[in-house]
């Protein structure tokens, strides 16, 4: 299985982005899938739009996961570009992801748009920027369930 990683940051480049760095360590880990790409954004709607739909319409692409974006600061792009694109939305990974978060950070957590669900027939899970909110999505949420989501979509081919 092949996916994809998209930073979504105006400061980070690969040598100072954690948290897709921290993405490829964990898939590397626990599932083995094969990165097929890996590229770094501003935080601008148009250069986000422009790689996911890149990568959606490549068929190896099982799914795409994000960092970075999610916040509601006026330069927080990622959930507004990515639920305009969604065709389904999977509403628990963002309710769970706050909730474990908030174990983690406290009330802070309702402060991330994270979500996921599919554009077409591709996946896609937002994640925070910080290498914290990664590490929680990955090893909590989405190392678990990537299997079961990929084999889902691939059911009725």
């Amino acid at each position: 299985m092949k996916y994809a990683i998209l930073t979504i940051s105006d400061t980070r480049n690969f040598d100072t982005d954690k948290g897709g760095q921290t993405i490829k360590r964990i898939m590397d880990e626990h599932l083995g899938y094969n990165l097929y790409d890996y590229k770094i954004v501003k935080d601008d709607k148009e250069e986000i739009e422009h790689q996911i739909n890149e990568w959606k319409d490549i068929e190896e692409i099982q799914f795409i996961i994000t960092t970075g974006g999610t916040g509601i600061s006026l330069r927080d792009t990622t959930f507004d570009v990515v639920n305009q694109l969604l065709t389904k939305e999977v509403r628990g990974y963002g309710e769970l992801f706050r909730q474990l978060s908030y174990e983690e950070v406290g009330t802070r957590a309702m402060l991330t748009r994270a979500t996921a669900g599919l554009i077409d027939e591709t996946f896609i899970a937002m994640l925070p920027g910080s290498v914290n909110a990664v590490e929680v999505g990955m090893n909590k949420i989405l190392i678990h369930e990537l299997p079961h989501i990929v084999a889902e979509l691939n059911k009725h081919k």
